[in-house]
This record gives structure tokens, sequence and C-alpha cells, in this order.
């Protein structure tokens, strides 16, 4: 009778330890943190995400501008300054190249017609509104006064990501061998960017025109 019960008790001891191994690796893992279900790296693929997006939107555009000189003597045709702009901006920061002219008239040899290069530099944005700054320099071609500096600042209104108009205010100086003069002019400009269809530039240019709407 003494032999039968020693041997019960022991199968009962082996089959609680046989049970126990079963638990020790639940509170291992608690205690060490490395739980199965627990998915590593995700916040880093997250903020890289992020800080793609972050990034500012690259593209090319041509700008179209009527202007018109306000302290000049003479007629329309004398006052008005059309002009065509292509460059690249690179977040706030454009760079283009300007052909246009002076002028809708030309005296003898003296001619109005000029290439400039201008940078331009987004000082100030709010949604869709936005201020800019411009300084240019270029050449008028066959003139007395050839060389040309100009500064003007710009309030720019985005109607969609790739069209905005723009109401602009500057001045030009004229540099020549015997003489110089400056002139300031008020107009309008009209920009179109290149910008492809579900393109990473457009959907930063959307974020940038209505991130404060």
């Amino acid at each position: 009778m003494k032999l039968l019960f020693t041997t019960c008790l022991l199968f009962a001891a082996l089959n609680v330890f046989a049970q126990r191994p079963s638990i020790l690796p639940g509170i291992s893992n608690a205690l060490t943190g490395n739980d199965k279900r627990k998915i590593a790296g995700k916040d880093t693929v997250i903020e890289s995400d992020t800080s793609k997006e972050n990034k500012e939107p690259r593209y090319f555009y041509v700008t179209g501008s009527t202007n018109f000189f306000v302290n000049t003597k003479g007629g329309v045709a004398k006052r008005f300054a059309p002009s065509m702009e292509f460059g690249r901006t690179y977040g706030i920061f454009d760079i283009g190249l300007a052909l246009g002219r002076l002028n809708s008239v030309s005296r003898g040899s003296d001619t109005s017609k000029f290439i400039e290069l201008r940078p331009t530099i987004n000082v100030f944005s709010k949604g869709r509104f936005s201020e800019a700054l411009c300084l240019g320099a270029g050449y008028v071609i066959k003139a007395k006064q050839g060389l040309m500096t100009e500064i003007c600042n710009s309030i720019n209104f985005n109607i969609s990501t790739t069209v905005a108009i723009a109401v602009v205010q500057g001045y030009c100086f004229f540099d020549g061998t015997n003489s110089s003069r400056n002139a300031q002019y008020m107009g309008f400009s009209f920009t179109y960017n290149f910008l492809k269809k579900h393109s990473v530039n457009k959907q930063r240019k959307k974020a940038a025109i209505v991130s404060d709407n």
C-alpha cells in the first residue's frame, strides 16, 4: 500500500513540473520585452516618410508680365513694358531668365529690348497668398544706357497648384557711359507651373498652399 501511494505521488509531481515550462517563457518575455507581437522599427519608418514629405517642391515655370512705367512721359506705347520669364523653383527660391521690352516703341538705333537674370525669394506666405522679393540684373540690347538692374516685390495668389497671379511693383535703374536714369513701374503677372499629375512635387506644392487655410 505504501509503495502504491509513493508511486502515485511521484507521477503527480512529474506532471506538475512538466506543465511549468509553459508558464516560464511568458514570464521571461514579459521581463525582457521580447514579445513577438511588437513590430520593431515602425516609428522609424513613419519618421522617414514624414521627413520626405517636408522637402520643398522643385519645378519649372513660365511667367508673363504686363508692366507699365508710372513716371514716364508719353502714351501707353511709351509706358507698356511686356516680358516673359522662364525659370525653376527651388522651394522658396526662384531663378529665371527674362526677355522683354521697356516700351512698345524704339527711337533710332536705341532699342528697348532687354535680357535679364531674375533671382526671386519668397519672404512671406500664408495659405494661397505670398510675398516675394526680386533682385535682377540684365542688359538692354544696343542701348546707350545698357546696364539694367531691378528691384521689385510682388503679392502672389495661387489659384491652383499650377496657376498663380501677382501684382508687381518695382524700380529699374539704367546706367550708361555718360548718363543714367531710373524708372518705377507697376503691373500684373501670370505664372504657370510645370507640374506633372500625381507627382510628389505637385503634392508638396498643394500641401504648401493649403497648410495654413
